[in-house]
């Protein structure tokens, strides 16, 4: 077994010699971006710049009943669960990846009996042979000196990590799409409300002015204008109805299940539902986003494969070899003198390829820009959504308290009209517009806190938040 150790000796001397790549130095790219956010606030005062926290969905997001909706979702979502699986078998394959810088050492135990006939044997008469062996060997191992090996294993790895970050990204953008179709599903609620608690109202209206026209008090067409509104509204509340239960099929589409019976109840939308979201610099989105680093990882991948490709322009070499011990009898595989050794090393030197040696090395080489310009278009798109972000933030509070200012007129306006018309100063039609004019406005504000709730939900998906709260892994 000495000719044995001094093939695994080799065999460590090859690996150690493996230690380099010609893969090329790697260097970060430029962020495209400015290094500053430019947004100002409405005052024309800067932007505070202060450092984002890490800070997760569940101190994110105040409402129980989305805490626990978001759970349920990074338990069951399918998409979720496929990217799971994904880096998984990413892993799977970089180590499959990783196991050929090592050699392959293996046993092997074989019989062979053979009868050669006499026609054929050197001595003139049928022979009956037997050969029993037992081998320990090494097979087809590449000596990696120029790193071609160790450049497809790195290629693997960063490509599983790039996989990881994007299951990342998936999580984040599930926690972020939960909250927008919960804050939809009970904005709907709320405007159902308003539609039914309007439509008893006009209801109640109808039937006054239903009997005063019996006692010659009010006309036809008064009643038919009430009638009117009490028509427009019911179609109203069957529209919400409609958007009610098509965003519970979207919420439940999202959680991968029905919704918890034991949901608790949810706090008020005009309550504060998010923590204050303070905003680091630009320069926070490279090390924060998972998408951007997903992207990075990939270019890294693409700057081993030109090590890769560059190597296979030099020698390879393969070693096979064995040792252990054959004899024509069973009971004779250990006696003295039973050794036996084999060592084949190969070489091949690529001498003429037809230009394909070259053609892998510029393919390589490509994909390592393309992959730049992916990676550099990632920053650019996350500092967009970030900029959308603050521009909305610096206007939606003063367009919300607008909007329940003019709320807060149209409710005037109403009652004051319907002061005048019992009154018998205004006629029904003034009556009938103010109520149209507080019913939208009272739509709009609705709609108004929607829309200001959703962009800081997607401001906190585009700085990066909440993906480290908790990573889903892949279960059976």
């Amino acid at each position: 077994m000495n000719k044995l150790s001094s093939l695994t000796m080799a065999a460590i001397c090859g690996l150690t010699l493996s230690a380099c790549t010609m893969a090329p130095t790697y260097e970060r790219p430029d962020a495209p971006i400015p290094s500053e956010w430019a947004q100002t606030s409405a005052d024309g005062s800067e932007k505070a710049k202060n450092i984002l926290a890490d800070l997760g969905w569940r101190s994110y997001f105040r409402d129980p009943a989305l805490q626990q909706l978001i759970e349920v979702a990074l338990e069951n979502n399918r998409d979720l669960r496929v990217a799971a699986l994904n880096v998984e078998a990413f892993r799977a394959q970089y180590r499959i990846s990783r196991s050929d810088l090592y050699p392959t050492l293996g046993g092997e135990g074989s019989m062979t009996r053979q009868r050669v006939p006499e026609d054929l044997s050197m001595f003139g008469q049928s022979i009956t042979a037997s050969q029993y062996g037992l081998t320990v060997g090494i097979s087809a191992y590449e000596l990696d000196f120029f790193g071609r090996i160790r450049s497809l294993s790195e290629s693997a790895l960063e490509t599983y990590l790039a996989t990881e970050e994007a299951q990342r990204s998936a999580q984040l953008g599930l926690v972020s799409d939960v909250a927008l179709a919960y804050m939809t599903w009970r904005t709907d609620q709320e405007l159902l409300k308003l539609a039914q608690d309007t439509l008893a109202s006009y209801e109640e209206s109808l039937d006054m002015i239903e009997a005063s026209e019996s006692a010659g008090v009010a006309s036809a067409l008064e009643v038919r204008q009430q009638r009117s509104l009490v028509q427009q509204t019911r179609a109203l509340i069957a529209r919400y109805s409609r958007q009610v239960a098509q965003d519970l099929n979207g919420l439940q589409l999202l959680l991968g299940t029905t919704v918890p019976d034991d949901l608790p109840e949810g706090l008020p939308l005009g309550e504060s539902l998010l923590v204050d979201l303070p905003v680091g610099l630009p320069s926070d989105l490279l090390t924060r986003r998972p998408d951007i680093r997903a992207a990075e990882r990939r270019l890294l991948a693409a700057n081993a494969n030109i090590g890769a490709a560059r190597a296979a322009f030099f020698p390879s070499i393969r070693l096979t070899a064995g040792a252990g011990t054959a004899s024509s009898e069973l009971s004779g595989l250990f006696d003295g003198g039973s050794r036996t050794w084999s060592f084949i090393p190969q070489i091949n030197l690529p001498i003429f390829t037809a230009g394909r040696l070259r053609a892998n090395l510029d393919y390589a080489e490509v994909r390592k820009d393309i992959h730049i310009a992916q990676y550099e278009k990632s920053i650019q798109n996350a500092f967009r959504e970030v900029a959308d972000g603050l521009a909305a933030r610096d206007t939606y509070d003063e367009q919300l308290q607008a909007q329940s200012d003019l709320v807060q007129t149209a409710q005037e306006y109403y009652d004051l009209a319907q002061q005048r018309y019992d009154s018998g100063v205004e006629n029904y039609l003034t009556v009938l517009d103010a109520r149209r004019n507080l019913l939208l406005a009272q739509q709009q504000l609705l709609g108004d806190r929607l829309a200001q709730l959703s962009s800081e939900v997607r401001l906190y998906k585009a700085l990066g938040g909440g993906w480290h709260e908790q990573t889903v892994t892949a279960t059976n």
